[in-house]
């Protein structure tokens, strides 16, 4: 199976030989393509729906892995048992509702030896949670795909309880990992964001209303961390 590029590099950050738990996995392609590829030997296929885990049904029945992928209707978490999955792959969903997901499936999460993320918004909450509850960020990476900027993090939970990771807003918002790194795609991205922005602000001047003041300081604030982020590429 090949898969879009999004879904390649998603793929990428699963350890081999773990198995897999892929939450809202829609037509299930991560799953297949891991057990198809011998990355891992098994996998639950959950969604919340039961359209997609049809959809996925057909699919596992057309590649024969019926044995190899179990499915599961599943809100999050919830029909998961300790200790069933090594990696639990959480993407394609907004960061509020990942958070969630988190929060109700806590008791499954910490048997699990890898978190693997790509919330499509909020992604600074999500990286604000997950260093709250003690997780330690691994691996992370920013792509484009179809015109798109995704961001995949990998966390692991750490074995202190009492260990924090001091995190800044800048690293917040746009990734400790990725900024070390000089990531490439986020250098794309941040300029991008900067010039949106200052448009926004060119529009702003010209309208009078009350709480115009409000956005500007908003933005301002936001453009400085952008220069705050684009410094670690000079």
């Amino acid at each position: 199976m090949k898969l879009s590029g999004r879904l390649q590099r998603i793929s990428e950050f699963v350890t081999k030989g773990n198995i897999l738990a892929d939450i809202g996995t829609d037509h299930g392609y991560i799953p297949i393509y891991l057990v198809e590829n011998k990355v891992v030997p098994y996998a639950y296929a959950c969604d919340v729906k039961e359209g997609p885990l049809e959809r996925a049904r057909e699919h596992i029945a057309e590649h024969k892995l019926e044995d190899k992928i179990r499915l599961r209707l599943s809100n999050g978490l919830e029909k998961l048992e300790k200790s069933e999955a090594d990696t639990i792959l959480i993407a394609g969903m907004g960061g509020e509702l990942i958070i969630d997901i988190l929060k109700s499936g806590k008791e499954v999460l910490d048997t699990a030896k890898e978190l693997i993320v790509s919330p499509h918004s909020e992604i600074n909450l999500v990286r604000k949670y997950l260093n709250s509850e003690k997780y330690i960020l691994v691996e992370e990476d920013m792509i484009k795909d179809a015109g798109k900027y995704y961001v995949i993090m990998k966390w692991v939970k750490g074995e202190d309880d009492s260990f924090t990771e001091d995190f800044s807003e800048c690293e917040l918002l746009y990734g400790k990992i990725l900024l070390r790194k000089k990531n490439p795609v986020l250098s794309e991205y941040l300029n991008n964001e900067k010039n949106n922005y200052y448009k926004i602000l060119s529009l702003l001047d010209r309208e009078g209303k009350s709480d115009v003041i409000l956005k500007k300081d908003s933005i301002k604030k936001r453009l400085l961390t952008i220069e705050e982020a684009l410094c670690f590429y000079n």
